[in-house]
């Protein structure tokens, strides 16, 4: 599983910095996750559909990262807790790296906690846990 898993957020860096450069290819970025999933952050849970709305969802997030000086994603650490032999918590720590306009790029860690599911083989995400996106963003004086 941990091989599976790791292999999956390798994809997830790798695309997720490819659609900073503009180039998202939407069909693999969508493959990452599973039919359906949850998201919990601090303004609440939500549920989803790997569908037409999520596709543009996630092309609009990409498009805000990139409006708001978002230059890089890389992943510092990943600690697996296995729940059982299908599924685990992916505990990912992330470095953002933010161009500021007449400032040095500033970069920001974080951690977001996925969970994840093993099917025929393949990691997929079905939900994820963060913290306030927008309060660290502001700390750092990036919006």
């Amino acid at each position: 599983m941990e091989t599976a898993v790791g292999k999956l957020f390798e994809r997830y860096e790798r695309l997720f910095n490819r659609s900073l450069g503009g180039k998202a290819d939407m069909d693999e970025l969508v493959s990452l996750y599973a039919c359906e999933f949850i998201g919990a952050a601090p303004a609440g849970v939500r549920t989803g559909k790997n569908d037409a709305q999520f596709r543009r969802a996630l092309a609009d997030g990409y498009a805000r990262y990139r409006a708001i000086g978002t230059k890089a994603m890389r992943i510092r650490t990943i600690r697996f807790s296995p729940m059982d032999t299908l599924h685990c918590v992916a505990h990912v720590s992330w470095v953002a790296t933010y161009a500021r306009k007449d400032q040095p790029d500033v970069t920001v860690d974080f951690d977001v906690h996925y969970l994840v599911r093993m099917l025929d083989g393949e990691a997929t995400v079905f939900g994820w846990v963060t913290g306030d996106e927008q309060a660290l963003l502001e700390k750092h004086g990036i919006v």
